[in-house]
């Protein structure tokens, strides 16, 4: 039988990860598995677990989190694989306010179907993505995205709102940015031989589908196809930023003018004028960066899903 452990983050979604964990211990132990459940006690300090667990021969590290938590947990496991231990796969259970990962990579929202998951351990070998820059000169590991611009002021914004859970937090968050905070800085962005130099409000290299709980990014993404796909939206009136919000959130915005879609595994993003606010899966990268180098790396982890996820994940 397999060995979990799980990472749980107690203040994952304003304290809904510590109210999560007794359903979790509970819902483990009725699907027999053999695990041990430790919390987390300060930032990056899953990541220490993850790195601990994969080192010391657990089978599988499930993050029950958010996607901060999910993304430390990536790190740690990167980490570990860089020091030889290779065989630690990734589980996820969302407690958190976005949890845009598992639905990226077919895991249920709900605690029980995804307990089940992790009971019926089938595997999907993903893609993980490295960005260097800002405050990780060294570099940092990424699961779900790298925003700049827009969706970074949108998570500061979040985090000053600890009353409002999951998609409507991320809906404020950004209306507010909107009415009062963003102006576009003018980025040079190079891609798949291309180099597009605008005013930019917002640059999302995505590894996944969703941001915020409910703004669908990427809709057509994969994260084990080898590529990110990018989301680039000029400089706009807030009239139109406004009227491109339900695009968003069908996923239509391709068809929408100031909007460029493209695909690529290597991404440079450049201050021209102005400064970057980057983030990474929730957790700020800059506020006032220059230069940022993304990559994608093919395959590196496996991850505990549904058995069939690939151009559907039906677990919102």
């Amino acid at each position: 039988m397999e060995k979990l452990k799980i990472v749980a983050n107690p203040v994952a979604g304003q304290g809904a990860g510590a109210r999560a964990i007794p359903r979790i211990e509970q819902l483990l132990r009725q699907r027999g598995l053999d695990f041990q459940l430790v919390r987390t006690e300060r930032r990056w300090h899953a990541a220490e677990l993850a790195r601990e667990a994969a080192a010391t021969g657990w089978d599988v590290v499930v993050a029950a989190g958010g996607d901060g938590t999910a993304n430390e947990v990536v790190n740690g496991l990167m980490i570990a694989r860089q020091e030889g231990h290779r065989d630690c796969a990734l589980g996820v259970l969302g407690v958190g306010r976005g949890n845009d990962f598992g639905y990226g990579v077919g895991v249920p929202h709900d605690l029980e179907p995804a307990c089940q998951v992790l009971a019926e351990g089938h595997r999907r070998e993903i893609d993980v993505g490295r960005v260097v820059g800002g405050l990780y000169p060294q570099g940092r590991y990424f699961c779900n995205c790298v925003g700049v611009g827009f969706d970074a002021i949108g998570t500061i914004e979040v985090a000053k709102m600890p009353r409002l859970g999951g998609f409507l937090s991320f809906f404020v968050a950004v209306l507010k940015t909107i009415l009062l905070y963003y102006r576009a800085p003018l980025v040079t962005v190079e891609y798949d031989g291309q180099v597009l130099t605008q005013p930019s409000l917002m640059v999302s290299i995505m590894n996944g589908r969703r941001l915020g709980g409910g703004f669908m990014m990427a809709p057509q993404a994969e994260p084990d196809d080898g590529l990110f796909d990018l989301c680039i939206v000029r400089e706009v009136s807030r009239a139109r930023m406004f009227g491109l919000i339900p695009h968003f959130l069908r996923g239509t915005q391709a068809t929408q003018e100031p909007v460029t879609t493209g695909q690529a595994a290597r991404i440079s993003i450049a201050a021209v004028k102005g400064s970057l606010p980057a983030q990474t899966d929730g957790e700020i990268l800059c506020v006032d960066g220059q230069r940022l180098e993304i990559e994608l790396l093919p395959r590196q982890i496996e991850v505990l899903c549904v058995t069939s996820t690939r151009g559907s994940p039906a677990v919102a």
